[in-house]
C-alpha cells in the first residue's frame, strides 16, 4: 500500500487514481500522519458479498441468550 503526502496527492492525483482503478489502496498523510485512504469505488451492483446469502445455513439455538455457566462467566470476569 503506497503512502503519499498531501502535496504529492494533489500533484499526482490522476496517476494515483489510475492505480486505485487497478485495485490498489493509497494512504494520504499530513506531516506523516495518515488522514485518508483512496480505495476503489464499488457500487452495490458489483459488491463482493450479498446480505442474506447464507440464510438458512445457521440456526440460532433456543438457549442463545441464556446465562453462561458459572465457570465460564468467572473466566470472562477474571476470577479464579
Amino acid at each position: 500500500m503506497e503512502t503519499v503526502n498531501i502535496h504529492q496527492a494533489k500533484t499526482n492525483l490522476s496517476r494515483l487514481l489510475s492505480h486505485v482503478e487497478l485495485g490498489e489502496e493509497i494512504i494520504i498523510s499530513n506531516r506523516g500522519v495518515p488522514v485518508a485512504k483512496l480505495v476503489p469505488y464499488r457500487s452495490s451492483s458489483n459488491r463482493l458479498s450479498t446480505l442474506g446469502q447464507d440464510k438458512g445455513l445457521f440456526v440460532v439455538p433456543e438457549d442463545f441468550d441464556a446465562p453462561l455457566p458459572e465457570d465460564i462467566l468467572a473466566a470472562f470476569e477474571g476470577e479464579d
